[in-house]
């Protein structure tokens, strides 16, 4: 069947790292509160960097590692909640900044932290009635202008970021799943009126949540495709927090060892989180040619879903 062939990936963070103790002077907690529940002990926030200005740099290092000219996209998506403004699209302002052809699909794909693996889908659609071989897929988040520092349940766990990569469609092994429940009481981000926009999370719901969707979205895509665990290299999901992947790997009866995980460093990155984790590993020589990859996210919609690929 025709899937996505992983060509070149990048990531661009902003510059200013905010850690655990960091935030203990702005509210109630403490690195050893925030490790110990979530993995996390640092994360980037913005300062003047705009959401283009991260996408378009994690962008340039994809295409440039893929040796891919930008005349060659065919599709350009950016998955993000947290886009500059409403319009123009984040995708078209990238469209510009790297002087993508005119005559492709540029748009902004709003599916919460799950953005990614929904934009992996898309663009491979968008590509089989294309002209064009390759696509450019962004996963861009700046939750630091959306967090309200007074309240720690939330403001301790995100961080910003972009993750990039481009994708070529080819004759390749390929199964995914989507999946949606809408809720808007378990995490949400209130949308223009005369409230302060913030993001607003259930903790409990949305572990409730995520426990359920990250085992059952990974028997889906193995029972999809034939193939049983042990025959996957990686599984890398949504990074979130360590005690959702550490729970969701003894319901799959799963090493730990064979879930990637960054949140230490980078905190939860939404949309952004799986292609900056994808990068990280490209980057240390972690997934070679042939590796089956299961890439898995949850959240906001409610949404879900995962990607079974080979890289």
């Amino acid at each position: 069947m025709k899937g996505l062939r992983f060509v070149g990936t990048g990531r661009c963070v902003p510059e200013k790292v905010v850690t655990n103790d960091d935030l203990s002077r702005l509210v109630d907690t403490s690195d050893e509160w925030i490790r110990t529940r979530t993995g996390i002990a640092r994360r980037h926030f913005s300062q003047g960097e705009t959401a283009v200005e991260l996408c378009t740099a994690a962008a340039r290092i994809a295409l440039e590692r893929a040796g891919i000219a930008p005349s060659e996209i065919g599709v350009c998506v950016v998955a993000t909640c947290t886009p500059d403004c409403a319009s123009p699209s984040n995708a078209c302002l990238v469209q510009a900044a790297l002087g993508l052809p005119e005559d492709i699909p540029c748009f902004d794909l709003a599916a919460g932290c799950t953005g990614f693996v929904y934009g992996l889908e898309t663009v491979r659609g968008l590509l089989t009635v294309s002209g064009k071989k390759y696509a450019l897929l962004i996963g861009c988040e700046q939750l630091s202008r959306v967090l309200d520092m007074t309240d720690r349940s939330t403001c301790v766990l995100f961080g910003d970021g972009a993750g990039a990569a481009v994708l070529a469609l080819e004759e390749r092994m390929w199964y995914a799943w989507l999946g949606s429940r809408g809720n808007r009481d378990v995490l949400w981000l209130n949308g223009p009126g005369p409230e302060t926009t913030h993001l607003h999370m259930d903790g409990p719901g949305v572990y409730r949540f995520a426990v359920e969707a990250l085992p059952a979205c990974a028997r889906t895509l193995l029972a999809g495709s034939g193939l049983a665990l042990e025959d996957i290299r990686w599984i890398v999901p949504h990074q979130a927090n360590r005690r959702i992947i550490e729970t969701a790997a003894k319901r799959l009866n799963c090493p730990i060892d064979r879930f990637y995980q960054n949140m230490e460093r980078y905190g939860n990155t939404s949309a952004a989180s799986v292609p900056i984790a994808l990068d990280e590993m490209a980057e240390q020589g972690l997934l070679q040619p042939g590796d089956r990859v299961m890439a898995i996210a949850f959240g906001a919609g409610l949404t879900w879903g995962g990607a079974l690929f080979e890289w």
